[in-house]
Formats: structure tokens, sequence, C-alpha cells
């Protein structure tokens, strides 16, 4: 489904990623694991291109490097940020609405999928976005990112600075969408909610993936959390 080769990701005159070789397949979730500046959200934006990049990111047998951001999106991918990039001045609703995109199948998602997901974004159904709370902006994200129907998932982040209760929510989203058909590529901090959702790990350090394989065989592999993920 989502084929990454050799890919090489730079910010100006600084290398940030060195030959990064992955794969998201049909209806799975990649928890892609790695310590802050492991080069973890720069894959996502790579992918999507949002900085420059060479290498090959092929979807469905198509090579994306090279097209837009949007075309890409058009495409099948949708990306939550890290930065929870809501409209603020625009309520929830209108939020959610602008995730939708024109496709020439039916959507999968509709409004109340949304509500009935997350409750609380239909009792801030007329709320400005901008007055929510960061868990409640990054339901919105996550929803409005998931109205455009998209076909694999790259999130960013999805439980920093959650609340127990708000993590939870996000791991039962992320089990709804594998349940509906959708890839994710998750990057996420938090092993035990990426253990807990995720089918395969990557993990990452230096711009590389210095491993790769089940959570099970991960959490067996002490050497590589030692050295990879534990402060």
């Amino acid at each position: 489904m989502l084929d990454i080769a050799n890919l090489h990701a730079f910010y100006g005159q600084s290398h940030v990623l060195h030959g990064v070789t992955l794969q998201v397949r049909p209806g799975e979730i990649v928890a892609l694991l790695g310590r802050n500046g492991s080069g973890r959200s720069t894959t996502a934006k790579a992918i999507m291109g949002l900085v420059a990049a060479t290498g090959s990111v092929r979807w469905r047998g198509q090579e994306l490097m090279g097209q837009k951001t949007y075309e890409i999106a058009q495409l099948g991918l949708g990306y939550v940020p890290e930065s929870r990039d809501v409209f603020p001045k625009l309520t929830v609703a209108q939020n959610l609405l602008l995730g939708q995109q024109t496709r020439a199948k039916p959507s999968r998602w509709s409004l109340e999928d949304m509500y009935a997901l997350f409750p609380l974004l239909k009792q801030r159904q007329h709320t400005p976005a901008g007055v929510m709370s960061g868990g409640e902006q990054q339901m919105l994200t996550l929803c409005r990112t998931l109205m455009g129907d998209p076909d694999l998932i790259l999130i960013d982040e999805p439980t920093e600075g959650l609340a127990p209760q708000m993590v939870a929510l996000v791991g039962h989203y992320l089990q709804r969408l594998k349940a509906c058909g959708v890839s994710v590529l998750l990057i996420e901090q938090k092993l035990t909610i990426a253990m807990a959702v995720s089918d395969r790990c990557a993990v990452m350090g230096h711009g590389r993936v210095v491993f790769e394989g089940t959570p099970d065989q991960l959490q067996h592999h002490a050497a590589v959390r030692k050295e990879w993920l534990e402060v």
C-alpha cells in the first residue's frame, strides 16, 4: 500500500533522514517510535511532500515524490500534524465540513459519525474551535482529517499533552479506523498506547529505522528499547 525506500530528507543544508525504508500494509497500524529528533515527524512530512526529499515513496504503486501536498491528499492520504491546526474562528462543525473532499466514491464518514465517535464534539458543534482545550482540538483535528475519507492516515503525536481519559479515547479512535479498513502510520512517544494498538513497530534513531517488528518482539528486545527509546 505505502512503500518507502531509501528516503532522505533535508531542512536546508541539514540532512535529517538517512535512507528510511518502511511499509504500511492495507488495514494495518504501524507505530513509528523514537526519541525527539530521531526523524519520525520528518518522515511523515516527507511522505506528504512538505520537506525536500529524495528516494521513493510509492502509494499503491504510484510514485508520490515530486507531487504537491494537495495532490497527495487527493490520492487518499490524510495527515494529522502535531500542531493541531484548527481554524480558530470557525465552529467545530465548520472545521469538520472543511475536511470533506469531493471524491467519486461516497464517503465512509459523516458529521454524525464524528459526533458518535467523540460526543464532546457534538456538544461543542457551534463553539469556535479556538476556545477549545488542547484535547478537544486534538479530537477535532483527527475527525476533520477523517472527514476527507482517507485510506491511510499519518498521525503525529496524537496523545501529546492529553489527560489519560483522552488518551484512551484516541486509542479507541485508532482501533475504529482499523476496523473500517483505514491504515495508520502512528508517530507516538507513549509506548503503552503504541504497543497496544499497533500491528507492527518501527523504531527510528539518527534518521534511520533501527528496528522493525511486532510489539511483542519489541517488548522482548530490551537492548533496542534501552538504546533508542528509554530515557
